[in-house]
């Protein structure tokens, strides 16, 4: 069987989102197929552009197809080529909102979240009409859609009208520090480059409203002042690229009479996450809406407390091993930061990171892929 993937997302520097999912489940599918390819499958990556020294290496069975123009990627590049290249792939595989147009070949889609539909003023025009049209028109001509939790998969289901059997739930799972062979690589790296406090609570994801920034710094200030630890100095740590609107997030330290407190560190690269992790106070993640939360299952990982938004996807990642906050609510997130601190070293706060560790092998990328293969394969075979 030949299938092909939309490698666009998954070739770009800084992954974060669905750059990072589309990366991780090539990554997974390769080492897969390395240790068992009985399907006879071969992979064909489109890529607008060449593919990153990072990307797997080519083999016989897998092959990158560099194709233009990277302009109207899903409109024109990409199905010009799926027609042109022989013989046909037997289903193409997006692992974004989009799918390509102008080819009957089976496609399968991936969707992480609908936070565009309930949060419509938190996103710029152009790329919220691209998510609400193009979705809307990848779902109603897909043969399967994967998404990343149950929370998402139901609402696919309410919102678009999808039956039930279409949608599939491939959870990520938790590969930090590992190269396209799957070999883990464990160090841990000094952060004194970073010029920041030796206590410090942490937060990471991409600069935009939906990830609560806001309150979140003003519930850091609260804790401030209610905080009565031996620590000393303690700071607000946001590891994440600017997103969209994130004008009042940069601006809310000096709103809230903390500019000192805060440190934004814009993109940090894989090999310097864990020791962040590691050496947090806490976790903080108090977003209106995730799909997932991959942060979330990093830190537990890293046996660091999570404080997390109790909607959307989060309480189903992190089950009994986080502490739950209202993210309308600043005291609600502020109160969940001082448990988290207080409690560190305490049985509750060990118990829950204990859970946390537990939790975290659960969600592998390695499940995925194979979901993810098993997938492609029926819709290829148009058994789906």
């Amino acid at each position: 069987m030949i299938i092909a993937i939309d490698g666009y997302e998954a070739n770009v520097g800084s992954r974060v989102g669905i750059g990072r999912y589309a990366y991780e489940i090539l990554v997974s599918l390769y080492v897969l197929l390395s240790h068992d390819n009985a399907h006879r499958v071969e992979v064909r990556v489109y890529v607008p552009t060449r593919p990153r020294t990072d990307m797997p290496k080519e083999t016989t069975w897998w092959h990158y197809y560099v194709r233009g123009p990277q302009k109207l990627w899903t409109f024109v590049g990409l199905p010009l080529a799926l027609k042109k290249d022989k013989p046909e792939a037997q289903v193409v595989f997006s692992p974004t909102h989009y799918i390509p147009r102008f080819t009957r070949i089976p496609r399968v889609m991936a969707v992480m979240d609908l936070s565009y539909l309930y949060f419509p003023e938190l996103f710029r025009k152009r790329d919220l009409y691209q998510l609400t049209n193009w979705t809307k028109y990848g779902l109603a001509h897909a043969s399967a859609v994967c998404t990343i939790s149950q929370f998402s998969k139901n609402d696919i289901i309410k919102r678009y009208g999808i039956g039930k059997e279409k949608v599939f739930v491939t959870f990520p799972g938790f590969s930090m520090q590992k190269t396209t062979t799957g070999t883990p690589i464990k160090q841990e790296n000094s952060l004194e480059q970073y010029k920041i406090a030796k206590h410090f609570i942490l937060s990471v994801g991409t600069l935009q409203p939906r990830k609560n920034y806001v309150r979140l710094i003003e519930a850091f200030s609260k804790f401030l002042q209610k905080n009565k630890q031996k620590f000393g100095e303690v700071q607000l740590v946001i590891i994440g690229k600017k997103g969209w609107l994130y004008e009042q997030i940069l601006s809310a330290p000096s709103k809230f009479g903390v500019v000192d407190k805060v440190k934004f560190l814009d993109f940090v690269p894989d090999s310097d996450l864990p020791s962040f992790y590691r050496q947090a106070l806490c976790f903080a993640l108090p977003s209106l809406y995730e799909g997932f939360g991959l942060p979330v299952l990093e830190a537990m990982a890293y046996k660091c407390p999570v404080v997390i938004s109790n909607v959307s996807s989060l309480p189903e990642i992190a089950d009994s091993a986080g502490i739950y906050v209202v993210p309308t609510d600043v005291d609600s997130i502020a109160n969940g930061l001082l448990s988290a601190v207080r409690q560190r070293n305490l049985i509750q706060g060990k118990t829950r990171i204990q859970r946390g560790l537990v939790r975290v092998k659960q969600f592998t990328w390695e499940k995925a892929a194979k979901q993810t293969l098993d997938i492609l394969t029926k819709a290829g075979a148009k058994d789906i």
